[in-house]
């Protein structure tokens, strides 16, 4: 029921997986779904006016100045009227030129001109999705705001094996579903989020510290998730060298101390994620010169308890959020350990990770987690991109919120 009545305006763009738009277009048809398209030059090499028209009962349109549609502007009027724009398949032409804000045809001036969420559904070579100009313009793209499903692995139609498959029809039906789904039971919730994440920096002296690997990466992609998800997020980061979106709302700190203040200060919420990975220790003094090699004092550095935020916000907090979410990184026994965490932490979820592989977790666009509530139910993501995963995190979050919500009807 959530797609009936919906409008979907489908860009097809140039590659051979263009055909696939006639797939999505009977299939979100069947399903009650109106549709108009933009068909592309170089799309049209592939799939026919003629086709698309048939399928969406509606007319293709192809060309920025058309002399039938001289009551309206066509490039403004299409963008107003959908709920929802698609590109199909995206290229890495296509790509580049969105990444610019180019506008020399229809479709990439409908897009320039659009007030709406679009889905880009990317699709071409292995080596050209991977290669450093697609991923600077994946970054930029995603900073813009721009949704993304996709690329999959497989055969393609080059021959070759990899990531850089388009997603099939049916895996677009149910990310549309979903996607409308969360925004019907979101909408006028004014749900709130803190996300923790990145590492704390306890100083010795003016130049060395206690601290750790952490990228705050993982932090980041979930606070992003639940924005796209309608929740109003607070991202509070320890030192990172990523590049944050400025669609986010951002407090940078340096200490477990600073963190903990911030956290404080955001309250309440509906939702906080602890994905920061917060220095255990520091140090009872911290030395105002620094410390010389031959200096007794690195003999003998005493060290005291940082703060525990999450079991903070867990227990110790008469305006607990509703829904508190830990980390717990780990080198053996993980999710031994992560049961036990979440037990004694009192939370409602435990992302348990790996941190001891070097091509996932920390310093890595890549994660492989285990999702464990409190009944000790674990649900296992194989490695993965840290947005993906990211994107099943709050997903999660927000199904368990609304369960919990008295509110909803």
């Amino acid at each position: 029921m959530s797609l009936k009545n919906k409008k979907i305006l489908l860009v097809v763009g140039g590659g051979i997986s263009a055909y696939k738009a006639l797939d999505l277009i009977r299939l979100l048809r069947k399903n009650n779904v109106e549709v108009k398209t933009i068909l592309t030059k170089s799309g049209k090499e592939f799939v026919t006016p003629l086709s698309i028209t048939t399928l969406t009962k509606n007319k293709t349109f192809e060309d920025i100045f058309d002399k039938n549609s001289e009551a309206e502007i066509d490039h403004i009027a299409l963008s107003r009227w959908a709920d929802l724009i698609i590109v199909l398949p995206t290229t890495a032409n296509f790509m580049t030129k969105l990444s610019i804000g180019k506008a020399e045809d229809l479709a990439t001036t409908v897009l320039l001109a659009s007030n709406k969420d679009i889905l880009l559904v990317p699709a071409m070579n292995v080596r050209m999705w991977f290669h450093k100009a697609t991923q600077r313009n994946l970054k930029i793209l995603l900073d813009y705001g721009y949704y993304f499903i996709g690329p999959e692995k497989g055969e393609m139609a080059c021959g070759e094996y990899g990531e850089g498959k388009m997603s099939s029809p049916r895996q677009i039906y149910f990310y549309l579903k979903n996607y409308f789904d969360q925004k019907n039971l979101v909408k006028n919730k004014n749900f709130k989020a803190i996300v923790t994440t990145g590492p704390t920096k306890e100083y010795l002296d003016p130049v060395r510290y206690i601290s750790n690997e952490s990228s705050g990466k993982q932090g980041y992609e979930v606070a992003l998730a639940l924005k796209k998800l309608g929740i109003k997020t607070k991202l509070i980061s320890g030192h990172s060298n990523l590049i944050y979106s400025k669609n986010l709302r951002i407090k940078k700190i340096t200490s477990a101390k600073e963190m903990m203040n911030e956290v404080k200060k955001s309250l309440p919420v509906d939702i906080a994620v602890c994905a920061a990975a917060v220095s255990d220790f520091k140090p009872i003094n911290k030395s105002k010169n620094k410390i010389k090699k031959n200096n007794t004092k690195f003999n003998n550095i005493s060290l005291e308890k940082n703060p525990d935020i999450l079991d903070y916000l867990s227990k110790n907090n008469k305006a607990r959020p509703k829904i508190v979410v830990g980390f717990s990184a780990e080198t053996e026994n993980i999710i031994q350990n992560s049961k036990r965490k979440i037990k004694e932490k009192y939370c409602d979820l435990i992302i348990a990770n790996d941190v001891s592989k070097k091509d996932s977790g920390f310093n890595s666009d890549y994660n492989k987690v285990s999702i464990i509530d409190k009944e000790g139910k674990v649900k296992s993501i194989p490695k993965n991109k840290k947005s993906y995963i990211a994107n099943i995190i709050a997903n999660i979050i927000l199904d368990k919120l609304l369960m919990n919500d008295k509110n909803i009807n």
